[in-house]
């Protein structure tokens, strides 16, 4: 990286942590297609990440998976400073007064990353797991996220070589420009066929997005008429979500 100093073996031993975001168990094979790396490295890191607890083995299987360690750093993050876990009470509040799921999305470049959910207790709801990427051209957390962006972001997000063909930037724009002007987004069978969702921002002390609240399920359930029902609960929702931060 042009102007950082890094370490080539922590980068390594950090990308092959990031695996487990995709899949809970992954197998040395695995890890290595995944990483680029040859597998004589990987063994090796292996080797030290079970040795510090940060990864076990299954001696059955000869899978790993994340070990007490990771657990053991994750509750010792401030609530003060993650939103995702700051969040979580209001969210499960969310959930229960519209009983579908509830989930927090913030960009990281040119991707949405689901930091937190609440899943629907309804039989048939939509699942994607806390740490899933996603891209930014459609969903109605992507357009959220986007719209509220610094503009010199939106170009380069516009200008992603990986922008989805089916997605007609002219329109995308116009879209921004509602986003903006009303603080909502929706999306129908965008991302996922029967799938429909509703998102609003939240901004941070600074009064730049920190992160898109979004609701969303079966379009059986999660009609327009439904959405322009949920929309007044989840900005009240996101409204005191932001009075959290100050």
């Amino acid at each position: 990286m042009e102007g950082k100093k890094t370490v080539r073996a922590a980068e390594r031993a950090l990308d092959i942590l990031l695996c487990f975001i995709q899949k809970p168990e992954l197998s040395l094979t695995e890890i290595a297609r995944m990483t680029e790396l040859n597998k004589s490295t990987v063994y090796r890191l292996l080797a030290t990440l079970e040795d510090k607890g940060f990864l076990v083995r299954d001696g059955e299987t000869e899978k790993y998976r994340l070990g007490f360690r990771i657990w053991e750093l994750s509750a010792h993050l401030s609530r003060s400073d993650d939103p995702a876990l700051l969040f979580l009470p209001e969210m499960e509040r969310l959930r229960d007064q519209i009983e579908e799921t509830v989930s927090l999305y913030v960009r990281d470049g040119l991707e949405r990353v689901r930091v937190q959910a609440v899943e629907s207790l309804q039989a048939i709801r939509r699942v994607a797991p806390v740490g899933a990427r996603m891209p930014l051209a459609v969903g109605a957390a992507g357009k959220v996220l986007t719209a509220f962006s610094p503009l010199s972001d939106q170009a380069l997000i516009l200008g992603d070589p990986n922008w989805p063909d089916s997605v007609d930037k002219k329109m995308y724009r116009l879209q921004l420009e509602n986003i903006r002007d009303t603080g909502i987004a929706t999306s129908v069978e965008e991302r996922e066929a029967g799938t429909s969702a509703v998102s609003v921002p939240i901004f941070g002390r600074d009064g730049n997005i920190l992160a898109a609240l979004a609701v969303s399920g079966p379009v059986s359930r999660l009609t327009k008429e439904k959405m322009e029902e949920v929309i007044p609960p989840v900005k009240e929702a996101a409204e005191r979500m932001q009075k959290m931060l100050k």
